[in-house]
């Protein structure tokens, strides 16, 4: 059984995950509104007042990331 579930998120959404990547960089200002739709998908949480990336966010960031690459090559 493959629990991997595609996301269609939308382009601000991505933005947000690729951001929420590096936690050594700092973080850009981002939509509030993006940021809760992707805690409802369970791609972010918050640690204190900052929007970090579960364990699930970094699967999809990672396996979309070549998918994004597939649609830009074709």
């Amino acid at each position: 059984m493959n629990d991997e579930v595609d996301y269609d998120l939308t382009p601000d959404q991505w933005a947000v995950l690729k951001n929420l990547r590096s936690s050594t960089s700092r973080p850009q200002r981002m939509n509030r509104f993006t940021i809760q739709g992707l805690i409802a998908l369970g791609l972010v949480t918050i640690n204190g007042d900052v929007p970090v990336l579960t364990s699930n966010g970094r699967k999809v960031l990672i396996r979309g990331s070549s998918c994004l690459l597939l649609d830009l090559a074709a």
